[in-house]
């Protein structure tokens, strides 16, 4: 296999990995929404925040810092500096997934009595720090086996290790642990130990026998200190950026409650609202995300290249080609999910309030959608710096916002803190990319043209299917709904141009170079 076969061969499979484990993920979130309820997923929310930030501490940019230094020494053919370089990041993984796990173990109660303000939380914790040493030695072995480029290792192992963390889930909350908001939750935390247990033994197992295999141990040791500087180098900035951020995020989710209680609510209800918007309607809006972020991913490399080459025309092109596409695909989600998301709430959650958080939201997707790719674009650019200050600019001003909005307006206050910021986020980064790549949007054709197509092709399956006696909503009749709303717009937008033969010739060989 060819060296850019084997790369389009790893992308794709990560790729695919990455749709089908948001897939399961998805239908693993609504069964324990319809079990355990939105109070109990808002806790575990809330307890999420605090451990988002310990993980990012344990990781601290070493899967980045592992690849690239791997990847440079194969490719001088270097074997010493290999072992040498994996030494010291896997050294540099256990003193940071050791040091967050100490510090969440300490820090427990007082994280969850006086920030969290609910003793529920301490208990979960203080177990989901045992966690972090294992998950940044996994992070280290995950860039080891990117930069080796048998990223199937690293597939397998993430879904073993999400097929175990549901099944140990499902399993202590129907047998061992049911009833009560706190067993939920100590359930989830068990799930992801044992997962991440298992997964732990699994790569450095699949380690040891790929470095027999491919590691010689023939070859020149290389300098320890220079490695050193190298891998502090790497990592470090990425981590100091990631510390920041992460740490503005876990600000902010735990101030969402902490207003909404403020604002008159019941820390019960303060909870259920929080889950329900952040535990059941985000994830709704976001999932097909995924199918996009990897349209986006796929232009990354070509682009890069272009901009390399100086073919600014080309820069272009792809930047306006992955504009369209992406306005495309979400305003037509987002018509969908507009029109059904009543319907959505109640097969899904059996809950009219995650159908109207859906309702919400699903305007905002067109937004959320070019966002992230315009972020990927900007990545193929050599703006990686820019799109970190962009998100770090967008973490403090959304504290903020909570801060000073819930505690008056409630959940709405946090809603339009979700709306205003992506919003702002959004055109930061989209006048960057328009200045950089030249590209010039078509309004009419990108915009207009599919808004009519999608309110066009809802109406008529509305319509028709109101005539039919079917009843609704169930899920059998939702999918046909949104199934035929789906090929009406597709139909409609081959109609009147929206998308035409040039448009699919250049999709197809987009899909074809990474299959």
């Amino acid at each position: 296999m060819s060296r850019l076969k084997r790369f389009l061969y790893n992308a794709s499979l990560l790729t695919l990995t990455s749709l089908a484990m948001r897939a399961v993920s998805l239908g693993f979130g609504i069964w324990l929404s319809n079990r355990v309820g939105p109070e109990a997923i808002g806790l575990f929310t809330l307890i999420s925040g605090v451990y988002g930030f310990a993980l990012t501490l344990a990781t601290s940019g070493i899967s980045l810092a592992v690849t690239r230094m791997v990847a440079e020494a194969l490719g001088h053919e270097d074997h010493g500096r290999v072992r040498a370089a994996m030494r010291r990041c896997l050294s540099y993984a256990l003193f940071f997934g050791s040091l967050s796990m100490v510090l969440l173990l300490t820090l427990a109660e007082p994280i969850g009595l006086h920030w969290l303000g609910d003793t529920r939380t301490v208990i979960p914790l203080r177990l989901m720090s045992s966690t972090l040493p294992l998950i940044a030695l996994c992070s280290a072995l995950n860039g080891y086996f990117t930069a080796v480029r048998r990223v199937v290792k690293n597939a397998a192992s993430q879904m073993l290790e999400q097929a175990l963390k549901i099944g140990v889930t499902v399993f202590l909350i129907i047998s061992v642990l049911p009833g009560g908001i706190e067993n939920a939750c100590i359930a989830l935390v068990l799930g992801g130990v044992v997962s991440e247990l298992f997964s732990f033994f699994v790569m450095v197992s699949m380690f040891l026998i790929d470095k027999k295999r491919h590691i010689s141990k023939s070859g020149k040791e290389a300098n320890g200190k220079e490695i050193t500087r190298n891998l502090l180098g790497i990592a470090l900035p990425v981590a100091l950026s990631a510390y920041v951020r992460s740490a503005l995020l876990s600000v902010e989710h735990a101030l969402i409650p902490i207003g909404l209680k403020k604002s008159g609510s019941s820390h019960e209800r303060a909870l259920a609202a929080y889950g329900t918007l952040s535990g059941m309607a985000l994830p709704i809006v976001t999932f097909p995300m995924a199918l996009i972020s990897s349209f986006a991913g796929m232009t990354v490399p070509e682009l890069s290249d272009c901009l390399a080459r100086g073919h600014q025309n080309r820069v272009r092109y792809i930047a306006g080609r992955v504009w369209q596409f992406s306005l495309l695909f979400s305003i037509g989600v987002s018509g969908i999910l507009i029109c059904f998301s009543g319907e959505l709430g109640a097969v899904l959650y059996s809950s009219s309030e995650a159908g109207g958080y859906i309702s919400l939201l699903a305007p905002l997707i067109p937004i959320m959608y070019l966002d992230h790719t315009t972020d990927a674009l900007l990545k193929g650019l050599g703006q990686q710096l820019y799109s970190m200050t962009v998100n770090i600019v967008d973490a403090a001003a959304s504290t903020l916002l909570v801060w000073l909005l819930v505690p008056h307006y409630g959940i709405a206050g946090y809603i339009f803190v979700i709306i205003a910021m992506e919003i702002v986020n959004f055109g930061l980064s989209a006048v960057r990319m328009l200045n950089l790549s030249g590209m010039k949007p078509r309004l009419v054709c990108w915009v207009l043209k599919p808004t009519l197509c999608i309110i066009g092709s809802t109406s008529i399956t509305r319509l028709v299917f109101s005539r039919l006696p079917l009843s609704f909503p169930t899920p059998l009749t939702l999918t046909i709904h949104i199934a035929a709303s789906a090929l009406i717009y597709l139909f409609l937008l081959r109609l009147i141009r929206a998308f035409d033969a040039e448009d699919r010739e250049w999709l197809k060989s987009i899909i074809n170079r990474s299959a």
